[in-house]
């Protein structure tokens, strides 16, 4: 029989436990499409030379890395070929990341960034190479595996998305959930809309994908809404799944929502001078999963993904940060329905 659908205000992992700060939760992320960063940046004295930071990147391991820093216990499947792929499974290790790889013949993407003057500048990009069907497969086969053992999973979107097909992302978390897994997602276009269709745990998304991916008419807190509601109730009801418990959409430098069935919360951390807005997202879907996977309530879960978010773009690494100040600036974040919010 169908397990009976999850409260939004008790989502819990699959295996709860005590709510417990100090616990550490097992998270499994799917990073679809691993990248190696390298990044120049400017001196930190006039009579220094440039810094050159590398590291494992792409939205998945940005992921991980800032559960990691939350206290996780991470497993990464995702794929890893060629000499880029070699540097990159060592480099997420040396990060405390438990790394599954799935060997292809292709191989990790890679970027080189100029950020001297303050912002970001390309200056080499190598794509990933795509996924053949064995290999599509094997890294399914490990996600499905790894996720049974974790308190949630993760699962994160591929660049391009033409990498990781919306119906494998559907067909994963419909196995997931059937199976009585917690599965959060950040994840965009066709991709979201499988998973919300397929009845995921949570599903956190930008005001911008929602607009560019059609679920939304325009950037209003309405419009946003309407979107929000709409892919929470996508799933369908004959099956297990069932529908998703919440949808997060993150909206840059105005207040989150926090949609359920039951009513819509904003989320209001304190105003921050921003030094790069990137990996903010994928920071707040980290911390929302790691409180989940404590055993946190929703609400505070969004608080703690909150906090990771808003002092990720106070820094230069993306995914980056330290526990016990996200911990103690999530007590400053507010959460209030969202009529009683200021317009």
């Amino acid at each position: 029989m169908p397990a009976a659908p999850t409260t939004p205000d008790t989502v819990r992992a699959s295996a709860p436990t005590a709510p417990d700060e100090a616990r550490s939760p097992r998270v499994c992320v799917l990073a679809a499409t691993p990248l190696l960063t390298v990044t120049i940046e400017a001196p930190t004295s006039e009579d220094a030379h440039p810094e050159v930071h590398v590291h494992a990147g792409g939205q998945g391991l940005w992921v991980a890395r800032m559960a990691v820093s939350l206290g996780a216990d991470v497993v990464v499947c995702g794929p890893f070929g060629g000499e880029i792929g070699t540097v990159l499974a060592h480099l997420a290790e040396v990060e405390r990341l438990r790394v599954r790889p799935t060997q292809y013949a292709g191989g990790n993407g890679a970027y080189v960034h100029d950020r001297r003057d303050g912002d970001r500048r390309e200056i080499a990009e190598t794509p990933p190479h795509p996924l053949d069907r064995h290999e599509l497969d094997d890294l399914y086969g490990t996600v499905l595996v790894e996720a049974m053992d974790a308190d949630v999973t993760v699962l994160t979107g591929a660049d391009p998305p033409t990498i990781l097909p919306a119906a494998v992302v559907g067909r994963l978390a419909g196995d997931l959930r059937a199976a009585g897994r917690t599965v959060v997602a950040d994840l965009s276009g066709r991709a979201a809309a499988a998973f919300a269709q397929a009845g995921g745990t949570l599903l956190k998304i930008s005001h911008e994908e929602l607009v560019e991916g059609g679920f939304a008419a325009g950037h209003t807190t309405d419009e946003l809404t309407r979107a929000a509601r709409a892919l929470l109730t996508a799933g369908s009801t004959d099956r297990p799944a069932g529908h998703l418990a919440a949808v997060v959409v993150s909206r840059a430098g105005d207040a989150g929502l926090v949609v359920t069935a039951d009513d819509v919360r904003a989320v209001h951390p304190p105003p921050i001078t921003v030094v790069d807005h990137r990996g903010a997202g994928d920071s707040m879907t980290a911390g929302i999963a790691v409180g989940i996977g404590r055993g946190l309530p929703l609400e505070e879960a969004v608080r703690l993904g909150a906090a990771a978010g808003a002092l990720n773009v106070t820094r230069r690494g993306l995914g980056t940060g330290r526990r016990e100040q996200i911990e103690r600036f999530a007590r400053r974040v507010v959460i209030r329905p969202l009529e009683d919010t200021p317009a």
